[in-house]
């Protein structure tokens, strides 16, 4: 019977128990799809990567990532968690490149006195903007009145770097406050085809030039995330996209309310083909294990 080891790291943070849990199998060669799904689903994280073998053999990986119910094209924490996890077992050493759903991953491991502490990675698409929401449309999502919406910078929008977000600012008092209703997100759902039945909504806070944020995924199974790597990077792109600067490089905080702080940091910079992102943290590697299969 075959067996596969994983092993499970806390990302975004340099404490235990803290940050965005992640499930790696770092070597995940004869596994199918419904298994590695089923897998993530019995792990119970927000998502979980699977390593394969490089279609190119000028890539690293092949790096396959799924939440609780569906293969996801793209995703920060694990991104990040598995270029760490990879380079403290020495199976890969410099620049990792990960072959992925949405494109190519470029994942710079973090080094301090010789010892892997984490990683950094550059989103694989360009900033692309999408359609907005009204106030009301996504205050109903959060439990908040729309008064409590804040559209200073830009209205709620959908956007991605590699996968979609509802970005949304909100007030201090809305940040602490906001919870899911699902029955809203559904409403939403069925209302906007164009989201194809995916809601993943972020809200942030602007903290000088520094962000607060949560993310919620109640329909993909995430109740709440403590980190969203991918999240933060496309605020990072919007955000620099607005302002007309050449770069952006800012500090994040998220998942505070769950007990699980995470902090990541943010890069987002021009290009010829438009507005790019890197999101990077600190990783601690927590459990092993092995499942026959």
């Amino acid at each position: 019977m075959p067996q596969y080891e994983y092993l499970t790291i806390d990302v975004f943070t340099d404490q235990r128990f803290g940050g965005n849990p992640l499930a790696v199998f770092p070597d995940a060669a004869g596994l199918d799809q419904a298994t590695m799904q089923a897998l993530a689903a019995e792990l119970n994280y927000s998502e979980t990567t699977f390593v394969l073998p490089p279609s190119n053999p000028a890539n690293s990986a092949h790096v396959r990532i799924f939440n609780r119910t569906a293969e996801m094209p793209f995703a920060g924490h694990p991104n990040v968690g598995t270029g760490f996890a990879l380079a403290r077992q020495g199976k890969a050493a410099g620049t990792l490149r990960f072959e992925e759903i949405a494109g190519l991953v470029e994942v710079r491991p973090l080094e301090i006195e010789g010892v892997i502490v984490g990683a950094e990675i550059d989103a694989p698409q360009s900033l692309t903007v999408m359609e907005a929401y009204t106030a009301a449309e996504i205050a109903a999502c959060l439990s908040l009145a729309p008064s409590q919406i804040v559209q200073d910078l830009h209205v709620p929008v959908r956007a991605s770097v590699g996968v979609d977000f509802v970005l949304v600012g909100v007030t201090n008092d809305a940040l602490a406050t906001a919870v899911p209703d699902v029955g809203a997100f559904r409403r939403l759902v069925n209302a906007r085809p164009e989201l194809g039945g995916r809601l993943s909504v972020f809200l942030y806070v602007l903290d000088g030039n520094d962000v607060r944020a949560r993310m919620f995924a109640p329909l993909s199974g995430t109740w709440e995330d403590p980190a969203t790597g991918s999240a933060n990077a496309t605020l990072a792109a919007l955000r620099l996209h607005l302002s007309g600067e050449e770069t952006l490089a800012y500090q994040a905080v998220q998942g505070v309310e769950m007990g699980r702080e995470s902090r990541l940091s943010l890069r987002a910079w021009r290009d010829g083909q438009g507005v790019r992102a890197s999101v990077g943290g600190r990783c601690v590697p927590m459990f092993a294990g092995r499942v026959t299969l």
